[in-house]
């Protein structure tokens, strides 16, 4: 796949890694961008090659720091809804793939893009990260879905408070309300091991072992059964607009789905005699 303002490779684990790749505007999100998030988790969604996705900012600087802000002030009422619209119809195709998708916060994840980190499915931050919805400082709202994902992940209150502070909060508080799974700390090293500083003493970030340490991550939930993966993040995300009730009634549905897999029946057989399974994506 070839994008302007994308990157996408693909390692011969099956992981996709998709850069948005607008460094000179801190990977800032406009039209363009947004259509080729879509398109390309269209495509990934049904290329067999690829098993699970990592989401990351060009640069060490920026994972993505929002919507392109020059783009939305030329919008009229008309337009600033049909680009919500869009970016929450992008922001769709991240969540409900069907592939487990890790964003890479390796840097700012502000407005536009600490939305797109919520439409993953887990959330891995590099310790210098900051994530926020500034909306409110300009004016505006969140229009790719952040006033509804925040809530789902860190509790109405805690949304609030984010929502309407309009500050950026650093890794570590982050991790404390729930918002990332995990920090990395991976700061840059000389040939003799040395932790390697800026001028005002701070260590240097090493994106590319922050990268690696994101896909050994994800290659432990890919060497799973990827039907399985996919029946539990449809589980989840089905659940969760429904009562628990309901939300049982469509685990017993997919629990039964699964059980017409071949990968079900390699699972079982393999634990039974201790091997490790090799399953087939059917």
């Amino acid at each position: 796949m070839t994008y302007e303002n994308l990157l996408c490779t693909t390692d011969d684990q099956g992981i996709c890694v998709v850069t948005v790749n607008r460094p000179r505007q801190l990977n800032s999100l406009d039209t363009p961008t947004v259509i080729e998030i879509a398109d390309c988790f269209d495509a990934l969604s049904d290329d067999a090659a690829v098993k699970g996705v990592i989401l990351i900012g060009a640069g060490d600087k920026s994972f993505v720091a929002g919507a392109d802000i020059t783009e939305l002030e030329a919008k009229d009422v008309n337009e600033a809804r049909a680009f919500s619209l869009l970016g929450q119809m992008a922001l769709d195709r991240i969540e409900n793939l069907r592939k487990p998708v890790l964003a890479a916060i390796n840097g700012f994840a502000l407005g536009g893009g600490c939305e797109i980190a919520m439409a993953a499915h887990m959330r891995v931050a590099a310790v210098h990260a900051k994530i926020g919805q500034p909306e409110v400082g300009l004016g505006i709202i969140p229009g790719f879905g952040g006033t509804q994902r925040l809530p789902r992940l860190v509790g109405k209150g805690r949304a609030l408070e984010l929502l309407l502070g309009g500050g950026p909060i650093d890794a570590a508080e982050a991790l404390r309300i729930g918002l990332v799974n995990c920090i990395v700390d991976t700061p840059r090293k000389d040939a003799e091991g040395n932790v390697q500083k800026d001028e005002k003493g701070r260590p240097l970030f090493d994106r590319e072992a922050f990268l690696s340490e994101v896909k050994r991550m994800l290659g432990g939930f890919i060497r799973k059964g990827p039907l399985a993966l996919g029946y539990v993040i449809e589980a989840v995300n089905r659940g969760l607009e429904h009562d628990l009730a309901e939300g049982l009634a469509i685990e017993a549905d997919l629990f039964g789905l699964v059980y017409a897999t071949s990968d079900r029946k390699e699972g079982l057989e393999a634990f039974l005699a201790k091997r490790e399974p090799k399953f087939s994506g059917k």
